[in-house]
C-alpha cells in the first residue's frame, strides 16, 4: 500500500482544497461538501483511494487534471511503498474510516459556507503576481497573451448598478401601505373577522443600464477592450441594452448575449460597418435620442458613455443632444481611457462640449480603472444629486484647440 507524507486530518483535507482554490482550480462548496461524504466510504490511509475520491468531486475539467496531480503529489507526497508490517494490530472494535469522515463533513459544513467569499466556483487561471501587474498596466500597451488573460479576468468581474424603488408592490409584512384586496378576500373568507393586516410595499430592482462605445479609428486600440467590457456587463445585469457609434450609430444587444465572447465579437464586426472610422458623437446621439431614448431610458436608467470625445461634426449639436440625453436619465458617467494619463485635460473641442452635461466623468484604461468603477455604479445615489468626478477646471470654457489634437 502507498503512504501519505502527512495524515488525511480533517485540518489537512481543508486545507488541500484550499491549495486547490489559490492555484486556479474551481471547487464550490457543493464540490467541498461531496468530498466529506465520499470520505466516509474509502480507506483514507490508502493514498491512491483518496487520490481517485478527491479528482472525482473536485475536479470537473479534463485540462485541469495536470495540474491537480501536480498539486496533490506536492500537498501528500508522491507516493512512497509504505514497509509491509510484520505483525499488523488488530481491528478497532468501532469504524475510525467512518467517524474521521463525519468529523471531515461537519468541519467542512462549518468553513465552507455558501456567503464564505473565500470559496468561488469561477476559475482564477492567473497567479496573484499576474494579476497584480495587470491591474495598473494601460489597456492600449496589452500584449496578446495579456489581452487574453484580461478577458478572462473579465469573465470572472461581478457588476452590480445602484437599486430604485419601482411604482410596482409587493407582498411586505412590514409594508408602509395595506393592501387592500387582499385584506377584502381574506374579511369575506373568515366571515368578516380579520386575523392579520396584510401590508404592500414598493419592490427593489436594479437600475436599466445602456452602454454607448465610441469605436471610431481615435478610440481603435481601447475598443476590443471595451467591447469585452460591455459583454461582461451585460451577462451580469439582465436590463442592459449596448450600442456603438462611429459616424453613425449601431445597436448590438443581442450579439452581446451570446455567451461565447468570440462569437459575439464576430457578430459585432459583421454587424458594424464603420469600425475604426470617423467620429460623429453629435449624430450619433441624435439617432439614439429619437429612435432608442424613449424605450431603453424608461424607468431611471443610467448612461455609460465611452469615446475619448474628439468630433469630427459640429459641437452644437453634440451640446444638444448630450443635454437632451441627461435630461431624460438618472446618471450620465462618460468614461474616457486618456483621462487615466496623468497630465491630460479635456481640451478638445467635442470632450469639452459633453462635459456640462456629464454626470461623472471617470477613467477607463486599466483593469484598477473598471474595479473602481464597479464600486460607483454600486453606489450611485438614489436621487440626482450634484456632478461628481469631474476634474478641476474641467467645466470652465477652454481654449480653442486643432481638431483630433489632444493635452496629455
Amino acid at each position: 500500500m502507498i503512504t501519505l507524507t502527512r495524515p488525511p486530518t480533517a485540518e489537512n483535507l481543508v486545507l488541500f482544497v484550499h491549495a486547490l482554490r489559490s492555484s486556479g482550480l474551481p471547487v464550490s462548496v457543493q464540490q467541498t461538501l461531496d468530498l466529506g461524504r465520499g470520505l466516509a466510504l474509502i480507506d483514507l490511509s490508502c493514498r491512491a483511494e483518496l487520490f481517485h475520491a478527491a479528482r472525482a468531486t473536485l475536479i470537473t475539467r479534463r485540462e485541469d487534471l495536470a495540474l491537480y496531480r501536480l498539486l496533490f503529489d506536492a500537498f501528500w507526497g508522491g507516493g512512497r511503498q509504505a514497509p509491509a508490517a510484520q505483525n499488523p494490530p488488530p481491528a478497532p472494535r468501532h469504524d475510525p474510516v467512518r467517524q474521521r469522515g463525519r468529523e471531515l463533513l461537519s468541519l467542512m459544513a462549518r468553513r465552507a459556507q455558501p456567503q464564505d467569499p473565500e470559496i468561488e466556483t469561477s476559475d482564477r487561471s492567473e497567479t496573484y503576481s499576474d494579476v497584480e501587474l495587470l491591474q495598473c498596466k494601460d489597456f492600449a500597451l496589452l500584449s496578446a497573451e495579456e489581452l487574453d488573460n484580461v478577458r478572462r479576468l473579465l469573465e470572472l468581474s461581478t457588476w452590480q448598478v445602484s437599486l430604485r424603488r419601482t411604482r410596482r408592490r409587493q407582498r411586505d409584512r412590514f409594508g408602509d401601505r395595506l393592501d387592500v384586496g387582499r385584506l377584502l378576500r381574506q374579511a369575506a373568507k373568515c366571515g368578516g373577522r380579520i386575523l392579520v393586516l396584510p401590508r404592500r410595499s414598493r419592490k427593489i430592482r436594479p437600475r436599466p443600464l445602456v452602454l454607448i462605445a465610441d469605436v471610431s479609428g481615435s478610440m481603435e486600440r481601447y475598443s476590443r477592450l471595451v467591447l469585452l467590457f460591455f459583454h461582461s456587463l451585460c451577462h451580469a445585469l439582465q436590463d442592459s441594452e449596448t450600442f456603438t457609434f462611429g459616424t453613425r450609430l449601431s445597436r448590438i444587444t443581442s450579439s452581446l448575449r451570446l455567451r461565447d465572447v468570440d462569437r459575439a465579437l464576430y457578430e459585432i464586426g459583421a454587424e458594424v460597418t464603420d469600425w475604426a472610422g470617423g467620429t460623429r458623437i453629435g449624430d450619433s446621439l441624435g439617432t439614439f435620442n429619437r429612435r432608442w431614448s424613449r424605450r431603453v431610458l424608461r424607468r431611471g436608467a443610467v448612461v455609460l458613455i465611452v469615446s475619448d470625445g474628439w468630433e469630427r461634426g459640429e459641437t452644437e449639436v453634440l451640446r444638444a443632444e448630450m443635454r437632451h440625453l441627461r435630461d431624460r436619465c438618472h446618471r450620465l458617467i462618460w468614461l474616457n481611457p486618456r483621462l487615466g494619463h496623468p497630465h491630460y485635460q479635456p481640451l478638445v473641442e467635442g470632450m469639452a462640449a459633453a462635459l456640462p452635461f456629464v454626470d461623472d466623468f471617470l477613467p477607463i484604461h486599466n483593469l484598477q480603472s473598471l474595479a473602481q468603477l464597479a464600486e460607483h455604479l454600486a453606489s450611485l445615489p438614489h436621487r440626482r444629486s450634484a456632478r461628481r468626478s469631474i476634474p478641476t477646471g474641467a467645466l470652465h470654457s477652454p481654449r480653442r484647440t486643432p481638431l483630433n489634437k489632444e493635452a496629455s
